[in-house]
C-alpha cells in the first residue's frame, strides 16, 4: 500500500536507461524548464497574481509543482513495483494543496525556482531508473477509482503533465 507520505525523493541510479523512460524524463524536464523560464520573467506583482478558479498565487503554484514531484514519483514507483496506491483521494490531494498554499504563501521566486529545479532533476533521474517492465506494470490507483493503471500512464498523467497543466493556467491568468 502506498499513500501520500512525504515530499523527499531518493533517486535510484539506473544502470541502463530505457528509451521510453528517457523520453518520459525528457518530457518532464521540458515542462519544468518551460515553467521555470516563465517564472524567472515574472514581476513581483505577477508572482502574487491569484489564479482564477484556483485561488493560489502564481508563486505558490510554481512552488507546488516542485513540491509534488517527489510524491508523484513515489506513487509511480509503487506502481512500478506492482503495489496498489491506496487511500489517495482527490479530497486528500485538495487538503494537501490547501495546506501547502497556506504554509508557502510568502514563498520567494528564488525558493520556488530552486525547488522546481532540484525536484524536477531528481524526478527525471528516478524516471530514467525505471525499466520498460516497470513502466508497463499496473496496479489499482485509488485516485482513479481503483482502476489498474500502468506506471507509465500514471507518470504521464501526473509528474510529466503537472508543469504543463499549471503553466497553461498561469499564462491564462497573466494573459501571456
Amino acid at each position: 500500500m502506498t499513500t501520500l507520505a512525504s515530499n523527499t525523493l531518493e533517486t535510484p541510479v539506473a544502470t541502463t536507461t530505457s528509451r521510453r523512460a528517457n523520453a518520459l524524463a525528457e518530457r518532464l524536464e521540458q515542462g519544468a524548464r518551460s515553467l521555470e523560464a516563465l517564472a524567472t520573467t515574472l514581476t513581483a506583482a505577477e508572482w502574487q497574481t491569484r489564479i482564477p478558479h484556483d485561488g493560489r498565487t502564481v508563486g505558490v503554484v510554481v512552488h507546488h509543482v516542485g513540491t509534488m514531484y517527489p510524491l508523484e514519483i513515489q506513487l509511480a514507483q509503487a506502481l512500478a513495483a506492482g503495489n496498489a496506491v491506496e487511500a489517495v483521494t482527490w479530497e486528500a490531494v485538495d487538503a494537501l494543496n490547501a495546506k501547502h498554499a497556506k504554509e508557502h504563501e510568502t514563498v520567494t521566486k528564488e525558493q520556488a525556482i530552486d525547488l522546481l529545479r532540484r525536484n524536477s532533476a531528481a524526478a527525471a533521474a528516478a524516471i530514467r531508473a525505471l525499466s520498460d517492465e516497470e513502466l508497463e506494470r499496473a496496479a489499482p490507483v485509488s485516485l482513479n477509482a481503483d482502476a489498474p493503471l500502468t506506471c507509465q500512464f500514471f507518470l504521464e498523467d501526473h509528474a510529466v503533465r503537472h508543469s504543463y497543466h499549471h503553466l497553461a493556467k498561469i499564462r491564462a491568468a497573466l494573459k501571456r
